[in-house]
């Protein structure tokens, strides 16, 4: 969606807006940062923003442990309970992201296969 001239027009002075805002913003983040070099700043006022973990404990980009992904096997956790056919799940839902009318027409095709005769929906006669 999205794609009106309306939300074009507000996406664009968004981004104008960001533009405008991006060196006030970046200028009041340098000054709470030398107050933090001067002692101003206590590590309980910022713990109330952040969350504050010791530099010890952060790891680098590159550091990776073998030995976790090794007892996963490297398999991202995925919803197997899923029929593939039906797209339905252990409960009888469907997935989050499928539409109502999608929903009804994997549910008719379904049902026209298990009966063999497709159900003719009324209409009105003009």
């Amino acid at each position: 969606m999205a794609k009106s001239l309306r939300s074009k027009w507000r996406r664009k002075m968004r981004a104008e807006k960001r533009k405008k805002v991006a060196p006030k913003e970046l200028a009041r983040l340098k000054t709470v940062l030398g107050q933090g070099e001067k002692g101003e700043i206590t590590m309980k006022d910022v713990a109330e923003i952040a969350t504050v973990v010791p530099p010890e404990k952060v790891k680098k980009p590159g550091d990776v442990d073998m030995q976790e992904e090794d007892a996963d096997g490297g398999k991202m956790d995925l919803d197997t309970k899923r029929n593939k056919k039906t797209m339905l799940d252990d409960q009888g839902r469907y997935p989050v992201w499928m539409n109502q009318r999608q929903a009804r027409k994997v549910k008719a095709k379904r049902q026209t296969a298990k009966k063999g005769k497709p159900k003719v929906k009324k209409g009105l006669a003009w």
